[in-house]
């Protein structure tokens, strides 16, 4: 029997709670819905909910226990329960007793674009050199990160973990959690820029993860990106002296040689340690090729194989709504859909037309972009959606459909035949995007996650009967 994850006496030695029964559980979940059979249950008192509604119905759905400040009214005696003075501060607490007697390999990812992809590239990666565990999904802020962390087997060999913010200081917390001994910076752009007087300022927030390294730790920093220098000399200042770089440069410790981007993967070569490494990347993208080159100096930092790691890449998969290709249906036949529908920032929206421009449509199919507002861009929102016609005329894309009020920017830019249609809402475009798709288009679908551009995703999996079926999800 393998182990549980944590125990009743456990978790009160961490969170100094109060156990009414002895328990022991397998997983750690603050979210009912999501809950699997033996997780504890952490009631959380959010912004916007508070997990102590939903513990009936997190036991129901198999919790081993639940921590709780309070005993919920019209629970059976009988339910375990963790009682705390404050559940968030304990879930912290429970955090930093996984990380204090794990002996994994512990890396942390942060950047402006590419995370989660590096992440669960990194997972991949490590699987063949001993047991990973990964942040699920983007558990990336105040409250995901010591989830995830809470979730340490203590037999892991090596952790992953992704820290996220949208305002300074929020990196700090996190890495001081997870103190990790690997500390990968993907890039830095001009993301979140409502929140921040510079891109600068954005570099400085990500260089707060180094405050959660001991000087014996690895940076491993984009060589290529314009705030590298910046980021090197922030290490250096917490005593990490240990930084492997990776891009094009021809100074970068991990150097890229050459690739080939295919309209499904990308073939490179790269150069580390003085040793030549050719792989296939089961994904494809300039931008999937550049972090690759993160996750092999990751790699190489905590000692795995590199020749294994990089062989593993060839299963490589984009996840959901961050690039995954998916084969939608029009009343004419089949389309392809490239869905980035998660998120999106000036960085990756030209990243998506790259990759659109690579991708071959069928014998009388277009390229199509279907492109929703970026949001949290500042003063200069409106310039940098206007900016985006540059891009998407020098990769010679067939058609733009835009939703949002930012996006009227580009739509004014672009030249007359280029212009789909625009609309307020996901919702709003549906009908007129599909009057116009016909099969053998390959289309790609992009915006900030607030814009609902999943919704085109989902209702082009079911439309090859037209609106009507769209709209009723069949």
């Amino acid at each position: 029997m393998n182990q549980p994850l944590w125990t009743s006496a456990e978790a009160e030695a961490a969170t100094q709670g109060t156990s009414n029964t002895a328990w022991e559980a397998t997983g750690v979940s603050m979210d009912s819905r999501h809950l699997e059979p033996g997780d504890l249950f952490v009631a959380i008192a959010g912004p916007h909910f508070d997990g102590h509604d939903f513990i009936r119905d997190a036991f129901q759905r198999g919790a081993a226990a639940a921590m709780v400040e309070s005993r919920p009214p019209g629970l059976p005696n009988q339910a375990p329960l963790l009682v705390v003075d404050n559940a968030f501060r304990a879930l912290e607490a429970l955090a930093g007793a996984a990380r204090a007697r794990s002996f994994a390999k512990i890396l942390a990812v942060t950047g402006s674009v590419g995370k989660t992809g590096t992440k669960e590239a990194l997972r991949l990666a490590l699987s063949e050199s001993g047991k990973v565990m990964a942040t699920r999904g983007n558990l990336n802020n105040e409250y995901g990160v010591p989830l995830s962390l809470a979730r340490l087997p203590r037999d892991a060999d090596y952790g992953v973990f992704e820290l996220g913010m949208n305002h300074p200081g929020e990196i700090r917390p996190l890495a001081k959690l997870v103190r990790p001994k690997i500390g990968i910076i993907t890039n830095v752009e001009a993301v979140h820029m409502a929140y921040f007087h510079s891109v600068a300022e954005i570099a400085d927030t990500k260089a707060e993860m180094f405050e959660g390294m001991d000087a014996d730790g690895v940076a491993i920093l984009n060589r290529d990106n314009p705030y590298f220098q910046r980021l090197a000399a922030a290490a250096k200042a917490r005593g990490i002296t240990e930084i492997i770089s990776f891009g094009e440069h021809p100074e970068a410790r991990v150097r890229l040689v050459n690739c080939a981007c295919h309209a499904l993967s990308s073939n490179v070569v790269a150069e580390i340690g003085g040793a030549e490494i050719h792989y296939r990347l089961g994904v494809p993208g300039r931008h999937w090729v550049t972090n690759s080159l993160a996750v092999l100096g990751a790699i190489h930092a905590v000692g795995a194989d590199v020749q294994k790691a990089a062989a593993k890449l060839s299963n490589l998969a984009a996840p959901a709504g961050r690039g995954r290709r998916v084969r939608g249906m029009v009343p004419s036949g089949a389309i392809e859909i490239i869905d980035e529908s998660y998120n999106a920032n000036p960085a990756s929206m030209r990243a998506t037309f790259d990759t659109l421009a690579t991708t071959p449509a069928g014998p009388v199919g277009r390229r199509i972009a279907i492109l929703g507002d970026m949001l949290e861009l500042g003063k200069n929102a409106a310039r940098m959606h206007a900016d985006l016609a540059v891009d998407l005329l020098r990769n010679e894309i067939d058609l733009v459909f835009t939703v949002g009020p930012l996006m009227e920017n580009l739509d004014r830019e672009l030249p007359p035949h280029m212009r789909g249609s625009h609309a307020d809402s996901a919702e709003a475009l549906m009908p007129a995007l599909l009057e116009e798709l016909h099969g053998s288009d390959v289309i790609a679908v992009k915006g900030s996650q607030a814009m609902n551009m999943a919704h085109i995703v989902e209702t082009l999996l079911h439309a090859e009967h037209g609106m009507a079926s769209a709209a009723n999800g069949h």
